[in-house]
């Protein structure tokens, strides 16, 4: 092995286990990818560059922009409104899996959950039905029906734009569409079959409950006038009477770390843990305050019924979200999103920090206090997904037609090979902006960065792979132990290592590292690499045995207080379920 070859290979172990390990973002490790192989000279500055200007990494903004625009106008809302009115169980999540699988196949899947996820729970909240029932199914459906097209998640584009590079013709719009109509409709049956045995059924809740949102942290400081001045918090009896915990007593600069003995004095800030109704209904008996690190303006309190009232909002710290691991005093909140976090809650731990130090995490929860005017911008953010509409207005809907139009527009030309689907979706993005469907800032904010940074910063691996020879030789090394086997057990072996990899890093990293191999591979064998790149592509789009092997498992790992086992449950067969039918099927309608 030259030394260009073992360079990349340590350059691939590196990212392999940074993306396993998750010490770094994606993104920054894409970043590290792309400078290492240039000081290292296995890429020369353009080809380092290239993935900024790749068509896969162009287009999947634009997809950002035109799924931003349906979600924004309203357009999938009247779909989703079909959910409340469904008692049936079986028939509720069917409807849910017709509905979202079809959709995420034009629309972005993480885009596409976010948006009907508050309308599932809020139906399920109506019909006092488990929502353990039918989140993991949503995702799921997402996931199968971002495969049915090559716009259906930004892998297949990935993949797609690689193939390109290696000398493959490339993928149509509708090429996945038979193979991927097949595995959802098997997907569907399996989990209309089987989910009553593998899926959790906890008893039917409030939604407050369901997302375990009862249990908010925040922080309350004893005003001058309060009763519980010269009483330990063991004596004020909080626990038991208004069921709320106090986690530290903090004086000063001092911590009190086991306060429940400890006499209280004015000015005390006490870090509090319980149902948002009953904190406030101590906060307003025992005469405390919000600590005011987190107080109101006087501005803020006017107008109750008029575009200055304020409502709350429950929203979620969204996949990918540029808010992930920094703090609410780093992030100065309040300033950029001129809301006010009352309180934070984070699933299966307690915390005992004060709010505005905590480093956020993917789906935490902030019970949010904002005007009425700014809850559209919530909703359209895409670094916050909003769980609880209760008192916020509809999104406006009278562009909504318009918007499906235009998306409608952008696939039939491209579909049609009028325009390549880069231009159409470039197209379709300035149509929205152009016709106020979206608006301009809000269109670079519906663009998820971090997945566009981290497609630009891992496309020059796989160049550096193919120059380095590295990719050749891996694709001689497998061959050699599973090549006299046939293509199928080549194909086989692809579909499965691209599998595992999907479960345990960025499913485009995943398709990143094995897509040159597959390709390298086929042409090792004699064979066409189409039926190697479609297993790639497929592997690497549906990942169901972890609940972080994809953005949509995250999202509905905390909304439906899931464990780690129920996605191994009924996930791995499913991701054996998917192996089997690929290994048949692929060769169908790709051959050799």
């Amino acid at each position: 092995m030259e030394m260009d070859a073992i360079l990349t290979l340590l350059v691939l172990v590196g990212a392999v286990a940074l993306f396993v390990t998750e010490k770094l973002p994606v993104d920054v490790v894409a970043m590290l990818v792309l400078a290492s192989l240039l000081v290292l000279g296995l890429v020369n500055p353009a080809e380092a560059l290239s993935g900024f200007s790749s068509e896969a990494t162009i287009t999947v903004a634009a997809m950002f922009v035109l799924s931003a625009g349906l979600a924004h106008t309203g357009a999938l809302l009247s779909i989703g409104r079909l959910f409340g009115r469904v008692r049936r169980p079986w028939l509720f999540l069917l409807l849910i899996l017709v509905v979202v699988g079809p959709i995420s196949a034009f629309v972005n899947n993480t885009a596409a959950v976010a948006v009907f996820l508050p309308m599932v729970l809020a139906a399920t909240a109506a019909n006092r039905s488990s929502p353990s029932q039918v989140l993991i199914p949503m995702s799921y459906a997402a996931q199968m029906g971002g495969v049915c097209t090559l716009i259906g998640t930004s892998t297949n584009l990935l993949v797609n734009s690689m193939a390109k590079d290696l000398g493959h013709p490339g993928f149509g719009l509708f090429d996945f569409a038979p193979l991927g109509l097949v595995t959802m409709a098997v997907g569907f049956v399996y989990l209309m079959l089987f989910r009553r045995w593998l899926l959790p059924h906890h008893p039917p809740t409030p939604l407050t409950e369901t997302y375990e949102l009862g249990k908010y942290i925040t922080e309350l400081r004893v005003m001058p006038d309060s009763p519980l001045i010269g009483h330990s918090v063991s004596a004020s009896q909080l626990a038991e009477r208004h069921k709320v915990y106090v986690l530290e007593l903090l004086r000063g600069t001092e911590k009190h770390w086991a306060p429940r003995a400890e006499r209280l004095r004015e000015g005390d800030v006490l870090l509090v843990r319980g149902d948002w109704t009953k904190l406030k209904a101590l906060k307003d008996e025992a005469k405390l305050e919000l600590e005011p690190e987190f107080q109101l303006q006087d501005s803020q309190f006017t107008g109750e019924d008029g575009d200055a009232a304020q409502v709350l909002l429950e929203v979620m710290v969204a996949p990918g979200a540029r808010l992930a691991g920094r703090s609410l005093r780093e992030l100065d909140f309040q300033w950029n999103y001129n809301a006010t976090v009352l309180a934070l809650h984070r699933r299966g731990e307690v915390l005992r920090e004060q709010i505005r130090d905590v480093s956020l995490n993917v789906g935490d929860v902030m019970l949010l206090l904002c005007p009425r005017t700014e809850v559209d911008a919530f909703r359209a953010n895409q670094n916050l997904v909003v769980l609880n509409e209760r008192d916020d207005a509809e999104p406006p809907r009278s562009k909504a037609l318009l918007a499906v139009g235009i998306m409608a527009a952008a696939v039939g030309v491209a579909a049609l090979g009028w325009l390549p689907i880069v231009a159409s979706s470039i197209l379709g993005g300035i149509a929205l902006v152009a016709t106020r469907c979206i608006g301009n800032d809000q269109a670079y904010q519906a663009v998820d960065w971090r997945v566009i940074v981290l497609l630009a910063g891992v496309l020059p691996l796989g160049i550096a792979m193919q120059k380095s020879g590295l990719a050749q030789g891996i694709a001689d090394f497998s061959v050699h132990w599973v090549g006299g086997l046939g293509p199928l057990a080549v194909l086989a072996a692809v579909y499965l290592i691209t599998s595992l990899l999907t479960e345990l890093m960025s499913n485009n990293a995943a398709a990143v590292l094995i897509t040159p191999i597959a390709f390298s591979t086929a042409v090792s064998l004699g064979v066409s690499p189409t039926p190697f790149l479609v297993a790639v592509l497929f592997a690497a789009s549906t990942s169901f045995a972890t609940p972080v092997g994809y953005q949509t498992n995250t999202m509905v790992y905390n909304a439906g207080n899931y464990r780690f086992m129920d996605f191994i449950r009924i996930g791995m067969p499913l991701n054996l379920l998917f192996w089997g039918l690929a290994v048949y099927l692929i060769p169908k309608f790709f051959p050799f």
